[in-house]
């Protein structure tokens, strides 16, 4: 039976926290940190040069996080958790969305600019208090990959799972870590766990197939473990895909709204691999867009009963992303994405992604309408504070060390 333990995270929308010793530290704030000589008495020192290995956030190190960002403008908060998708071959036109302290960058496009790391260096150093965006692209395999000329060749998943043992998946993953780190990347969205066996490609009536590594529960889970912890080794943080299984699912919810396998069968199948992955450290997991019949009507990255059964009933302790809120099963609601966005941080979600990269000014341009909206949720009182702070905390925590 899983357990009930009750960690630093959101519940249902509401921060739970633990008891923790207190601690009064003094801390320069990030106006200070600029030149200003104000200090205040209430927050954590950072560190700006150490990062954190790819596994699990640990609760010390979230605390910390969390009292840190406590003292930023709700703007800055809000920038935290988005992610702006980009194509790589326009990187260096994130130099805004750098200054503008927004989380992350998601990378789309075939190619890689062969300047590619030397330009995600130049963004990164324009970050908020030079702590590294999160650089996140989708190499998972065989027709799900970008930069293939960084990367190389990656077979599906689910040629890995029948031509390959867990070790010889993990030395992959290692491989495709390695290159995504030297060319800057340092986030994968990847490895898809859901148990789909079905010998076709993805499209939208099936969101898995050959993405998926079995329609085994057990050898999903061993190979997405493996694979995760290939990824883990190399220094890359890898990010589980889709909470809670979108294996057998009525469709692909980029095309409209879908719906998973119940409720009762996923808990005896397609929550294997996510448990067992969990278990051995993994950092971070993607909310899919289906409902779960018999545990919600609402799509996964919307709902708060889903969020509560990944912390609370998995232990989960790291960093929750949504996927697209740009994608039909959401749109299908009537949903804006800045709407969209807002109601996923009320479920629990940490980070949102959406949208695709027509230009970095329409990117740029809907990231800031997703910040706005967050801003206004927290002043209208639909969204608290503490909850954004701790969202940004989270994000932070991914990939860097705080001490309280």
């Amino acid at each position: 039976m899983r357990s009930r333990r009750s960690p630093l995270f959101k519940k249902a929308g509401a921060v739970v926290t633990m008891a923790l010793a207190a601690v009064l530290v003094t801390v320069i704030t990030p106006g200070s940190l600029a030149g200003s000589a104000t200090t205040t008495t209430s927050l954590p020192t950072p560190s700006t040069t150490s990062t954190t290995a790819a596994g699990a956030v640990t609760p010390s190190n979230l605390t910390c996080a969390i009292q840190y960002v406590s003292g930023w403008p709700l703007a800055e908060l809000a920038n935290q958790t988005i992610v702006v998708p980009v194509n790589a071959a326009n990187l260096g036109a994130m130099v805004p969305a750098a200054q503008a302290g927004y989380g992350g960058l998601l990378l789309f496009g075939p190619d890689a600019p062969l300047s590619m790391a030397a330009t995600i260096a130049k963004v990164q150093a324009r970050t908020l208090d030079k702590y590294p965006m999160l650089i996140m692209t989708d190499e998972e395999g065989g027709g799900v990959q970008r930069l293939t000329n960084v990367i190389g060749s990656i077979p599906w998943a689910q040629t890995m799972g029948r031509n390959l043992n867990a070790s010889q998946i993990e030395g992959e993953g290692f491989r495709i870590g390695t290159s995504l780190l030297s060319a800057g990347v340092n986030v994968d969205l990847a490895p898809v766990l859901d148990v789909d066996g079905r010998n076709i490609e993805p499209g939208a009536s099936d969101p898995d197939g050959l993405r998926s590594f079995s329609g085994s529960a057990s050898v999903a889970a061993a190979d997405g473990t493996a694979f995760m912890s290939g990824l883990t080794k190399a220094n890359v943080t890898s990010v589980l895909k889709h909470f809670p299984g979108l294996g057998g699912s009525s469709r692909n919810t980029d095309y409209g709204p879908a719906a998973t396998k119940p409720w009762s069968v996923l808990q005896r199948t397609g929550l294997v691999p996510f448990e067992d992955a969990i278990a051995r450290g993994a950092p971070a997991v993607m909310l899919s867009n289906a409902s779960v019949p018999g545990l919600t009507s609402l799509p996964a990255s919307l709902s708060p009963v889903v969020v509560e059964e990944l912390r609370l009933h998995l232990d989960f302790t790291g960093l929750i992303v949504t996927d697209s809120l740009s994608a039909g099963a959401i749109s299908a609601l009537h949903l804006a994405v800045p709407a969209a966005v807002v109601k996923a941080l009320q479920a629990g979600a940490n980070m949102v992604l959406f949208g695709s990269p027509s230009s970095p000014a329409s990117s740029l341009a809907l990231a800031r309408s997703v910040a706005n909206a967050l801003v206004n949720a927290v002043e209208g009182g639909t969204l608290t504070r503490t909850e954004l702070e701790s969202d940004a905390g989270q994000v932070l925590a991914t990939r860097n060390s705080f001490s309280c």
